[in-house]
Protein backbone atom coordinates (compact mmCIF):
# COMPACT_ATOMS: atom_id res chain seq x y z
CA UNK A 1 0.00 0.00 0.00
CA UNK A 2 1.27 3.44 -0.93
CA UNK A 3 1.64 6.07 1.75
CA UNK A 4 0.37 9.28 0.19
CA UNK A 5 0.11 11.47 3.30
CA UNK A 6 2.15 14.70 2.86
CA UNK A 7 2.33 14.11 -0.91
CA UNK A 8 0.37 15.68 -3.80
CA UNK A 9 -2.74 13.66 -4.61
CA UNK A 10 -2.55 11.50 -7.75
CA UNK A 11 -4.73 13.27 -10.30
CA UNK A 12 -6.71 11.30 -12.86
CA UNK A 13 -9.44 11.46 -15.49
CA UNK A 14 -12.24 8.91 -15.71
CA UNK A 15 -15.94 8.54 -16.47
CA UNK A 16 -18.30 9.55 -13.66
CA UNK A 17 -21.97 9.73 -12.78
CA UNK A 18 -22.64 13.23 -11.54
CA UNK A 19 -25.07 14.24 -8.77
CA UNK A 20 -27.76 15.13 -11.33
CA UNK A 21 -27.52 11.64 -12.87
CA UNK A 22 -25.67 12.76 -16.00
CA UNK A 23 -22.51 10.99 -17.17
CA UNK A 24 -19.26 12.92 -17.54
CA UNK A 25 -16.88 10.85 -19.68
CA UNK A 26 -13.88 13.06 -18.83
CA UNK A 27 -14.23 13.83 -15.14
CA UNK A 28 -10.89 15.08 -13.75
CA UNK A 29 -10.40 15.08 -10.00
CA UNK A 30 -8.10 18.11 -9.95
CA UNK A 31 -10.59 20.19 -11.90
CA UNK A 32 -13.41 19.07 -9.60
CA UNK A 33 -11.48 19.96 -6.43
CA UNK A 34 -10.36 23.33 -7.87
CA UNK A 35 -8.61 24.51 -4.69
CA UNK A 36 -11.15 23.04 -2.26
CA UNK A 37 -10.59 20.45 0.44
CA UNK A 38 -11.55 17.07 -1.02
CA UNK A 39 -12.67 13.73 0.36
CA UNK A 40 -12.13 10.74 -1.93
CA UNK A 41 -13.91 7.57 -0.81
CA UNK A 42 -12.93 4.22 -2.34
CA UNK A 43 -15.26 1.23 -1.96
CA UNK A 44 -15.19 -2.33 -3.38
CA UNK A 45 -18.26 -2.77 -5.61
CA UNK A 46 -21.76 -1.60 -6.41
CA UNK A 47 -24.68 -3.86 -5.48
CA UNK A 48 -22.88 -5.35 -2.50
CA UNK A 49 -23.51 -5.34 1.24
CA UNK A 50 -21.48 -2.95 3.41
CA UNK A 51 -20.97 -0.50 0.52
CA UNK A 52 -24.53 0.89 0.37
CA UNK A 53 -24.48 1.63 4.09
CA UNK A 54 -21.31 3.69 3.66
CA UNK A 55 -22.42 5.58 0.55
CA UNK A 56 -25.83 6.39 2.01
CA UNK A 57 -24.13 7.57 5.22
CA UNK A 58 -21.87 9.77 3.08
CA UNK A 59 -24.89 11.20 1.27
CA UNK A 60 -26.57 11.97 4.61
CA UNK A 61 -23.59 14.21 5.41
CA UNK A 62 -23.35 15.98 2.05
CA UNK A 63 -24.76 19.25 3.43
CA UNK A 64 -22.24 19.18 6.29
CA UNK A 65 -19.39 18.75 3.82
CA UNK A 66 -20.80 21.44 1.51
CA UNK A 67 -21.11 23.90 4.39
CA UNK A 68 -17.37 23.47 4.89
CA UNK A 69 -16.65 23.99 1.19
CA UNK A 70 -15.56 20.36 0.82
CA UNK A 71 -15.94 18.40 -2.42
CA UNK A 72 -16.68 14.70 -2.05
CA UNK A 73 -16.43 11.87 -4.59
CA UNK A 74 -16.71 8.07 -4.41
CA UNK A 75 -14.85 5.58 -6.61
CA UNK A 76 -14.99 1.85 -7.33
CA UNK A 77 -13.96 -0.40 -10.21
CA UNK A 78 -17.54 -0.54 -11.52
CA UNK A 79 -18.50 1.22 -14.75
CA UNK A 80 -20.41 4.48 -14.89
CA UNK A 81 -23.39 2.47 -16.19
CA UNK A 82 -23.38 0.19 -13.14
CA UNK A 83 -23.11 3.27 -10.91
CA UNK A 84 -26.13 4.78 -12.68
CA UNK A 85 -28.12 1.58 -12.25
CA UNK A 86 -27.28 1.40 -8.53
CA UNK A 87 -28.34 5.02 -8.04
CA UNK A 88 -31.63 4.15 -9.75
CA UNK A 89 -32.30 1.18 -7.47
CA UNK A 90 -34.48 1.94 -4.45
CA UNK A 91 -32.79 1.78 -1.07
CA UNK A 92 -35.16 -0.92 0.15
CA UNK A 93 -33.95 -3.11 -2.74
CA UNK A 94 -30.25 -2.67 -1.99
CA UNK A 95 -29.72 0.49 -4.00
CA UNK A 96 -28.34 3.81 -2.82
CA UNK A 97 -30.75 6.24 -4.47
CA UNK A 98 -29.68 9.49 -6.16
CA UNK A 99 -26.63 10.33 -4.05
CA UNK A 100 -25.43 13.92 -4.28
CA UNK A 101 -21.78 13.46 -5.13
CA UNK A 102 -19.93 12.11 -8.19
CA UNK A 103 -19.44 8.36 -8.50
CA UNK A 104 -16.23 7.62 -10.39
CA UNK A 105 -15.63 4.61 -12.64
CA UNK A 106 -12.20 3.00 -12.22
CA UNK A 107 -12.83 0.20 -14.73
CA UNK A 108 -9.12 -0.18 -15.56
CA UNK A 109 -8.15 -0.26 -11.86
CA UNK A 110 -5.67 2.55 -12.51
CA UNK A 111 -7.01 4.83 -9.79
CA UNK A 112 -7.06 2.30 -6.96
CA UNK A 113 -3.53 1.25 -7.94
CA UNK A 114 -2.34 4.88 -8.03
CA UNK A 115 -3.72 5.34 -4.51
CA UNK A 116 -2.31 2.00 -3.35
CA UNK A 117 -5.63 0.55 -2.20
CA UNK A 118 -6.29 -2.33 -4.60
CA UNK A 119 -6.99 -5.56 -2.74
CA UNK A 120 -5.62 -8.90 -3.91
CA UNK A 121 -8.91 -9.75 -5.64
CA UNK A 122 -8.78 -6.53 -7.67
CA UNK A 123 -11.41 -4.42 -5.90
CA UNK A 124 -10.60 -1.31 -3.89
CA UNK A 125 -10.33 -1.51 -0.13
CA UNK A 126 -12.51 0.82 1.96
CA UNK A 127 -10.17 3.80 1.81
CA UNK A 128 -10.74 7.48 2.56
CA UNK A 129 -8.35 10.25 1.54
CA UNK A 130 -8.59 13.85 2.74
CA UNK A 131 -6.88 16.27 0.37
CA UNK A 132 -6.21 19.84 1.49
CA UNK A 133 -6.86 22.98 -0.54
CA UNK A 134 -3.26 22.92 -1.79
CA UNK A 135 -3.69 19.42 -3.21
CA UNK A 136 -1.72 17.61 -0.49
CA UNK A 137 -3.03 14.38 1.02
CA UNK A 138 -3.44 15.09 4.74
CA UNK A 139 -5.20 11.92 5.90
CA UNK A 140 -5.39 8.36 4.62
CA UNK A 141 -7.60 5.76 6.29
CA UNK A 142 -8.05 2.18 5.04
CA UNK A 143 -10.38 -0.54 6.30
CA UNK A 144 -10.52 -4.18 5.26
CA UNK A 145 -13.52 -5.25 3.17
CA UNK A 146 -15.84 -6.46 5.99
CA UNK A 147 -15.42 -3.32 8.12
CA UNK A 148 -17.52 -0.23 7.38
CA UNK A 149 -16.22 3.27 7.99
CA UNK A 150 -17.51 6.19 10.03
CA UNK A 151 -18.34 9.10 7.74
CA UNK A 152 -18.43 11.27 10.86
CA UNK A 153 -14.71 10.55 11.20
CA UNK A 154 -14.18 11.83 7.66
CA UNK A 155 -15.94 15.05 8.68
CA UNK A 156 -13.80 15.30 11.82
CA UNK A 157 -10.63 14.92 9.75
CA UNK A 158 -11.80 17.64 7.36
CA UNK A 159 -12.38 19.95 10.33
CA UNK A 160 -8.93 19.16 11.73
CA UNK A 161 -7.24 19.86 8.38
CA UNK A 162 -9.09 23.17 8.08
CA UNK A 163 -8.34 24.12 11.71
CA UNK A 164 -4.62 23.50 11.31
CA UNK A 165 -4.51 25.43 8.02
CA UNK A 166 -6.26 28.42 9.63
CA UNK A 167 -4.61 28.50 13.06
CA UNK A 168 -1.32 26.65 12.64
CA UNK A 169 -2.03 24.69 15.80
CA UNK A 170 -2.08 20.92 16.17
CA UNK A 171 -5.19 18.88 16.97
CA UNK A 172 -4.97 16.50 19.94
CA UNK A 173 -6.50 13.05 20.22
CA UNK A 174 -10.25 13.05 19.69
CA UNK A 175 -10.27 16.72 18.68
CA UNK A 176 -13.65 17.99 17.47
CA UNK A 177 -14.65 21.22 15.74
CA UNK A 178 -14.92 24.03 18.28
CA UNK A 179 -12.33 22.57 20.65
CA UNK A 180 -8.91 23.99 21.36
CA UNK A 181 -5.70 22.99 19.66
CA UNK A 182 -2.26 24.00 20.83
CA UNK A 183 1.11 25.12 19.53
CA UNK A 184 3.44 22.29 18.51
CA UNK A 185 5.94 23.15 21.24
CA UNK A 186 6.90 21.70 24.58
CA UNK A 187 5.11 24.55 26.35
CA UNK A 188 2.07 24.08 24.13
CA UNK A 189 1.59 20.39 24.90
CA UNK A 190 2.40 20.89 28.60
CA UNK A 191 -0.21 23.62 28.91
CA UNK A 192 -2.81 21.51 27.13
CA UNK A 193 -2.14 18.38 29.20
CA UNK A 194 -2.15 20.34 32.45
CA UNK A 195 -5.88 20.90 32.13
CA UNK A 196 -7.08 18.13 29.82
CA UNK A 197 -4.98 14.97 30.30
CA UNK A 198 -7.61 13.24 32.43
CA UNK A 199 -10.33 13.76 29.80
CA UNK A 200 -8.38 12.29 26.87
Amino acid sequence: MALLVQRPFPDFTCAAVMPDGSIDDVFRLGQYLDGHIGVLVFYPLDFTFVCPTELIALDHRVEAFQQRGVRVAAVSIDSQFTHAAWRSTPVDRGGIGPVRYPMLADTKHEICRAYGVQADDGVALRATFVIDAEGIVRAQHVNDLPIGRSMDEALRLVDAVAFHAEHGEVCPAGWQQGQDGFAATGAGVAGYLATRATSL
